[in-house]
């Protein structure tokens, strides 16, 4: 059975966030300094009353719309967050009411983020296969800047928030085999300490200064910037490796790389590491940043759009970073 991506669309928040603004709050850091750093000239950020959950509806109405779609035609949704609603009840739920999606389909949430698109698809795919599903909606939606303090320079320059969302089903474009790995032991190197059963969120609102004069507390995004590179260094080349190998395929054999769009920087050190031409290497963030498990959905739409995919492409995306976890597939276009 051929399972494939019949659509993608994606929703950003109307709010921008630009570099000259930041630069405003970081004297040290001129616009021009974090274009440079990162690759990024600005990033939508969700208002204040935005959750998730709205970006992740308009991103599907959109695919809906674009498509012509009946929303009674989908009969399961997965949906990839790291910023839910709430605690519980599972965010898919509410969406499926929302959205207006039957009741007999089946909805979960999964806590995944920078690897969520790619774990997205394998777990589609799955239910495709298993016959548990013929209509499979994956959304990933994240609004990261929520967790981010106010004076953290180096992750608020970062991050933006977005959603997208997938429809896979039988034909589209063809979803290869998988490469998917787990290193907990780096669980600290991107983590919000405080919100969970383990540790509450806090009224305790002690600041941590970190060696770049970034400011957060317990109840803050963290990222260890520096672990956070070494671990994906290590891993994506060999993941790479792993699932050319499983589906009989060469790095010739590949027209568009697509991976997720950490930061300008770390996509630069991979791609010159991998021996990847620029051609062959897509980069798409400096209009909304970080988007944790959208980056890589987006990059796809927008490389259709652009021209730089075409039917019978070999598109190999591989998504990497907190949990710590990665992942990697190939698409035929």
């Amino acid at each position: 059975m051929h399972i494939g991506i019949q659509a993608i669309e994606y929703y950003l928040p109307e709010k921008v966030l630009t570099n000259e603004e930041l630069a405003k709050i970081y004297p040290d850091w001129p616009a021009e300094k974090i274009l440079l750093k990162t690759g990024i000239a600005k990033r939508h950020i969700a208002s204040e009353n935005e959750c998730a959950s709205d970006l992740a509806e308009k991103a599907v109405k959109g695919l809906l719309k674009s498509y012509n779609i009946d929303p009674i035609k989908i009969d399961f949704i997965l949906y990839a967050t790291q910023s839910p609603d709430y605690f519980l009840p599972t965010t898919a739920c509410i969406l499926q009411d929302r959205l207006g999606i039957p009741k007999a389909a089946g909805a979960l949430d999964f806590n995944l983020g920078c690897s969520a698109f790619v774990y997205g698809l394998a777990l589609a795919k799955g239910l495709i296969l298993s016959n548990i599903a013929t209509n499979v909606l994956l959304i990933t939606s994240e609004t990261y800047t929520k967790y981010i303090h106010p004076m953290d320079k180096s992750n608020r320059t970062i991050f933006g928030d977005a959603a997208a969302a997938t429809l896979i089903s039988e034909n589209g474009h063809s979803i290869g085999d998988f490469d998917l790995g787990t290193d907990g032991s780096g669980k600290d190197y991107l983590i919000v300490p405080a919100g969970g059963a383990r540790l509450h969120q806090s009224a305790e609102t002690t600041i941590e200064t970190e060696d770049d004069g970034s400011i957060r507390t317990k109840n803050n995004l963290y990222m260890n910037g520096p672990e956070v590179f070494n671990f994906t260094i290590r891993v994506v080349p060999q993941s790479i490796q792993n699932v050319l190998q499983k589906n009989r395929l060469t790095f010739a054999d590949i027209d568009l790389f697509v991976f997720h769009q950490a930061n300008k920087f770390m996509l630069d050190f991979l791609r010159k590491k991998l021996k990847i031409p620029e051609d062959k290497f897509y980069v798409n963030l400096e209009d909304t940043g970080n988007t944790v498990s959208a980056t890589i959905p987006i990059a796809l739409k927008r490389a259709e759009q652009e021209g730089r995919l075409k039917k019978g492409d070999k598109v190999l995306i591989a998504g990497f970073g907190v949990g710590l976890s990665w992942g990697s597939t190939v698409l035929t276009w």
